[in-house]
């Protein structure tokens, strides 16, 4: 007994050294997470801000004047323009509304086969696309 009892307290005094291999217990073996040292650059990463993308003058850039564009103009209330290929009907509703302040009851818009956007703004009840059309130098 006190033998046991020695050899016990002798290994606890002196530490239990776990050796061998670790048990895996899945089949995938996933890299230990180590240390990623935080960057540090010596530049910016782009010398000049961004240049802000479309504004009010650069998403309209003429108006149609063609002889279809005209019969939409005196039939349908509708003027024709030509837009920036990145615009949406939003966009090009807002610069519609700022450029020329009429309201658009809504934008179908078009790409035409030589890479052009092409948009039908039909006018709201209140305005005339004629008197528009005077106004912005179309007719």
């Amino acid at each position: 007994m006190t033998g046991k009892a020695a050899a016990v307290s002798k290994a606890l005094k002196k530490g239990i050294s776990k050796k061998g291999t670790r048990i895996h217990t899945n089949v995938h073996f996933y890299k230990p997470k180590t240390f990623k040292a935080p960057r540090k650059p010596k530049y910016q990463p782009k010398s000049t801000p961004k240049k802000s993308g479309l504004d009010k003058h650069s998403i309209i850039k003429y108006p149609l004047t063609t002889e279809s564009s005209m019969k939409l103009i005196e039939d349908s209330n509708t003027l024709v323009f030509i837009v920036d290929i990145k615009a949406n009907k939003r966009q090009i509703k807002a610069a519609v509304r700022d450029l020329y302040n009429i309201e658009c009851e809504k934008v179908n818009t078009l790409i035409t086969p030589r890479g052009l956007k092409k948009s039908y703004v039909r006018l709201s009840k209140d305005y005339d696309a004629l008197d528009v059309a005077n106004r912005v130098g179309v007719i």
